[in-house]
């Protein structure tokens, strides 16, 4: 799950009785999803302004760098399931961006879908 500054802003605006309608939603799936079998993780992150890049030096040791406010865009969180073929993770990521939203909100929460590598792939894009 990934969002602009600007959504998480928006976000963190939404009237209590949304936001808890979106929590539990979201409490809801995950339970649904381990119930059937395929949920390995998932877990909301924290605030953009908390993210720090970190590098090491010359010497292996941490260098930090600061939030990025140009950046575009956030991951908010993550959701590690086991499903037989990407169409299965598809289905999946329907279902929790169903998410409710306040009243007026365009759409549905978008998701981006990625295979977990176990080792390099056979032929890079």
């Amino acid at each position: 799950m990934n969002a602009t500054k600007e959504v998480f802003d928006w976000y963190s605006k939404w009237p209590k009785e949304q936001l808890q309608a979106n929590m539990s939603f979201m409490r809801n799936i995950a339970q649904t999803l381990t119930d059937e079998g395929i949920l390995i993780q998932n877990a909301g992150l924290a605030w953009p302004q908390q993210a720090v890049v970190v590098r090491a030096d010359a010497n292996g040791q941490p260098i930090t760098d600061g939030v990025f406010p140009e950046s575009k865009e956030f991951l908010a969180g993550f959701w590690i399931i086991d499903v037989e073929n990407a169409e299965e993770a598809y289905k999946v990521a329907a279902r929790i961006s169903l998410a409710p939203a306040p009243k007026g909100t365009p759409g549905t929460m978008p998701l981006e879908v990625r295979e977990i590598m176990d080792r390099a792939p056979d032929e890079l894009p």
